[in-house]
């Protein structure tokens, strides 16, 4: 089994997605300390927020090549079945539902490039295109807490 990665590669569809939580905007090298802490912030603050669907859980999403400013940066949030009211400081980002290529990455964290190289693989060997304006989602399980994260990759595909 390849280090990080704890289950097959699978092709996923999702339907859409509401999220609500905090756009992170940076220089590309200032995300690996900017994200963490726009993840710590949602934890402490996610009790404003309406409708959660799964306190548990946080969703990453991003797109590889923005064509659009508002598609620019890293997202950071919860689902929600609807947008209520909104708390200070945070946004919502509506993902369509799409497909995907999607792996199940546990700790290390610093490890995830690794199993995005690996699914990057997996999609070429099983034919697949990648989708590189189509959104990406990272979805983080923190129900045993940081130390046991577990990290499902979601890459789109066409």
């Amino acid at each position: 089994m390849d280090q990080g990665v704890i289950s097959e590669k699978s092709v996923k569809e999702l339907g859409e997605l509401k999220i609500v939580g905090f756009r992170v905007i940076c220089e590309d090298e200032k995300y690996i300390e900017e994200i963490p802490k726009a993840a710590k912030e949602l934890e402490e603050r996610k009790e404003e927020i309406e409708h959660i669907l799964n306190p548990n859980q946080q969703i990453g999403a991003f797109v590889v090549e923005e064509t659009i400013s508002e598609k620019d940066g890293y997202w950071i949030g919860v689902q929600v079945s609807e947008y209520g009211n909104i708390p200070e400081s945070m946004t919502t980002l509506t993902i369509p539902p799409q497909k995907y290529a999607a792996v199940l990455h546990t700790e290390p964290i610093h490890l995830i490039r690794n199993s995005y190289a690996q699914l990057h693989k997996w999609i070429e060997e099983k034919g697949h295109t990648r989708s590189y304006t189509a959104w990406n989602l990272e979805i983080y399980h923190l129900k045993n807490g940081p130390e046991n994260l577990q990290v499902e990759l979601f890459d789109s595909i066409l």
